[in-house]
């Protein structure tokens, strides 16, 4: 039997099994009901009212401090003698890392072919709202975390919904928070090995394939599936032995690259068209709240806006805070401050970049998108930089595969966290997880697995669920380690002690085995 009939068999097997499983558990967590004439998930929507909220509690952060957080980013408020394992910078870029990826380049040309240009406007809307999400959840992960006798560090949804809970409400705050703790990591473990490992091997290797001579190319075949799948397994378990140092390093050089390339492509597209870019922003606009052609009309255009910003940041996920948890401080605030930057750098720069190339470039394939024809968001996008750059399949298929890396990077990084507060961080435990994790990356290239990577998203965004009503019950105290920061921000600036900050210093020095 040839390994092309062993992996369909497979799939076919699998898809039979957990197929009934992912449509079930889907109708509920992105269960949508019609307003308007529009399909509106009730989990966007609960997503969207997190950001609306934080963004009020907090009196507009992201924007009044937004010129802070880039000071903390630049090491301006560093503290060497903090407890962690990495800079501000390098946690930034590990957490974005997670959510920049192939939903940037292809989900966005089907947001925009779904609900028009002006869904780029809501889009832009909802990754704003996000930055005031991800800052409580971030400010949560660094006020909660662990820090081991080693001096690697553990954070997330995890550790500070049983922790967070049990100081604001005692002893039935514990053990709910405990039960909490549990479930989040199951679905952060579960999503790490199906979405961000599976899914991103499989859809980057496709790129691959299309650029290479298509199924009859050299990397068509079952064999030069296999060799691409062992390659990033290989890649990937090297870096994942270093632990979030050695991703952090990576993904420290790897982010600024690979959103360089994609943005200066979007650059080059938008300046060779330079004389339609008021029309094109024009478009953007008036689409946004007069869209033509758009089911639902301006409610249309918002949720596939809402929707396409939402999936793409993960800001309410709970996913994020794993990664910000290793930061070197002793201000939770500040990294949260930091992770606010995160949605604006997904969002509001990357996804934005590419809807306007393709409104600018208006390439046919965008115009048979939205006349109902089904056409890969990836062609779209690609189309769509072919009308100046010929050679940008090339370019893309560059982009995808450090887009997929990283993620692969990341995903693997929160799934250990998972792994290890569920099973326990002895040297056997990690072992086996990381060989785990590796043979996943190999099966992407050969496996496509749709349903249960469909299950893997259901299970993600059902944490967005339990983890944003953590976050409104944890709410005050975020409150109260934004103004130890922001006094101790001012010390400095005053020439005041760096030692500055009340209790915050000990709650996130304190060592745990």
């Amino acid at each position: 039997m040839s390994l092309d009939s062993i992996t369909e068999n497979i799939d076919e097997a699998v898809s039979g099994f957990f197929e009934p499983i992912a449509g079930w558990l889907g109708d509920i967590v992105f269960y949508s009901v019609s307003i308007g004439g529009a399909d509106v998930p009730l989990i966007v929507t609960w997503l969207v009212l997190a950001g609306l909220v934080f963004t009020s509690w907090f009196g507009l952060i992201q924007v009044r401090k937004f010129r802070l957080a880039v000071d903390v980013v630049r090491g301006k408020y560093d503290d060497k003698d903090s407890a962690g394992e990495v800079n501000h910078f390098q946690a930034l870029t590990a957490a974005v890392s997670g959510t920049v990826g192939l939903g940037n380049i292809a989900g966005v040309a089907v947001a925009v072919s779904i609900g028009g240009a002006g869904a780029t406007f809501w889009m832009i809307l909802c990754g704003l709202l996000g930055m005031a999400t991800k800052f409580v959840e971030v400010t949560l992960g660094v006020k909660y975390r662990e820090v081991h006798a080693d001096g690697t560090v553990s954070g997330g949804p995890m550790h500070y919904l049983p922790k967070g809970l049990a100081e604001r409400f005692g002893k039935n705050g514990k053990t709910l928070g405990k039960v909490l703790a549990v479930l989040a990591s199951i679905m952060i473990l579960f999503f790490g090995l199906f979405g961000g490992n599976l899914f991103q091997v499989n859809q980057s290797y496709a790129q691959v394939v299309s650029v290479t001579g298509g199924e009859d190319g050299a990397m068509g075949s079952s064999g030069g599936a296999l060799f691409f799948g062992i390659l990033i397994a290989a890649l990937v378990g090297i870096v994942l032995l270093g632990g979030i140092r050695s991703i952090a390093s990576v993904t420290s050089r790897l982010i600024p690259a690979m959103a360089g390339i994609y943005v200066a492509a979007c650059l080059v597209v938008i300046l060779v068209n330079v004389t339609a870019v008021p029309a094109a922003i024009g478009e953007i606009v008036e689409r946004a709240f007069n869209p033509e052609g758009v089911a639902g009309g301006i409610l249309g255009a918002l949720i596939v806006g809402f929707q396409r910003a939402a999936f793409s940041n993960e800001a309410g996920i709970g996913s994020a805070p794993i990664a910000h948890s290793a930061v070197k401080t002793k201000h939770p605030a500040s990294e949260g401050l930091v992770a606010l930057l995160e949605p604006f750098i997904d969002t509001v720069i990357i996804c934005t970049m590419t809807a306007l190339t393709i409104v600018i470039a208006n390439p046919a394939s965008w115009g048979e998108a939205r006349d109902g024809e089904s056409i890969g968001g990836v062609t779209i996008t690609s189309d769509a930089f072919e009308t100046v750059l010929p050679w940008f399949p090339y370019v893309l298929t560059v982009a995808v595969l450090l887009f997929a890396f990283s993620t692969v990077l990341t995903w693997g990084y929160y799934g250990l966290k998972s792994w290890t507060y569920l099973f326990g961080r002895s040297r056997t435990s990690e072992t086996i997880y990381k060989s785990l994790y590796t043979l996943f990356a190999v099966a992407g290239s050969l496996l496509t697995l749709q349903t249960l990577i469909d299950l893997a998203d259901a299970v993600l965004f059902s944490l967005a669920v339990i983890n944003i009503i953590g976050l409104y019950l944890l709410a005050p105290i975020v409150k109260r380690e934004l103004n130890s920061f922001l006094d101790y921000v001012r010390a400095r600036k005053a020439g005041g002690s760096a030692g500055t900050g009340g209790d915050t210093d000990d709650e996130t020095t304190k060592a745990t085995v």
